[in-house]
């Protein structure tokens, strides 16, 4: 449990299910102060109520990662409501897979905007602030799909090999802003449940249903290199099954 002092706030993206979701309750219970951001805010209001009602400081906004003037508002209530903010987690992202032969184009574009463009909004929001006060976190949600690239997934990997390559271009110009990449592999979420060739989808559920850990431990993790000195980077972690191939 934090003390009021080693206390942070921090921002979450696509907290209303799954990663975010997981990784709210975990930094609320640790003495966190949370803003909640997602699309479907009738979750997010259910999920801030229950965590205040445990004594926890959390707000929620909604928030679209796809519209920067929506990042920065959501950044600018991180700010307007604790006075710093100390963390971003960008976790908001969607896979819907398909062979690149079926050409769905409206669902790479969607893919690109979320994924990639989503971080990078993010970034530019918290980035000045956490200049002004020299020091920082963001830590970037990719995935294993960011470290190989399987059939129906190109898409997808291309997105999160491009989410790991700018978080090492931050971290390499960075000295007070720390920069963690966690990739998960298959992890109880509700990715595949839109879009993408029902196929592809239908053989990710069946994966996930045989191998997928819980949200919980991608939470931990997460935690884990929030929770390190100041001085102490975690740069990357992957986690995954132990069955995952």
């Amino acid at each position: 449990m934090a003390t009021p002092a080693e206390s942070k706030t921090v921002l979450i993206t696509g907290a209303s299910s799954g990663i975010g979701e997981a990784t709210a309750r975990r930094l609320a219970a640790a003495g966190h102060r949370v803003l909640l951001g997602a699309r479907r805010t009738a979750r997010l209001a259910a999920l801030s109520e229950e965590l205040r009602a445990a004594g926890a400081s959390v707000t929620h906004r909604e928030l679209d990662v796809t519209s920067l003037d929506s990042v920065r508002a959501f950044a600018a209530a991180g700010v307007e409501a604790y006075g710093r903010i100390d963390v971003l987690v960008n976790n908001a992202g969607i896979m819907p897979l398909s062979p690149i032969e079926d050409l769905r184009i409206a669902e790479w574009e969607q893919m690109i905007d979320v994924n990639l463009r989503g971080v990078l909004y993010g970034i530019a929001a918290v980035l000045p602030p956490m200049r002004r006060q020299a020091g920082g976190h963001i830590v970037n949600v990719s995935s294993v799909s960011g470290h190989r690239v399987d059939p129906t997934a190109a898409v997808y990997s291309a997105t999160k090999f491009a989410v790991a390559a700018l978080s090492e271009g931050l971290r390499q110009e960075s000295r007070d802003i720390r920069v963690t990449v966690v990739s998960p592999g298959f992890t109880q979420s509700e990715l595949t449940d839109r879009g993408g060739s029902p196929e592809a989808q239908g053989a990710a559920r069946a994966a996930a249903e045989q191998l997928a850990i819980p949200a919980s431990a991608i939470a931990e993790a997460i935690a884990f290199a929030i929770h390190q000195p100041a001085n102490v980077d975690v740069n990357e972690l992957i986690v995954r099954p132990t069955a995952q191939g």
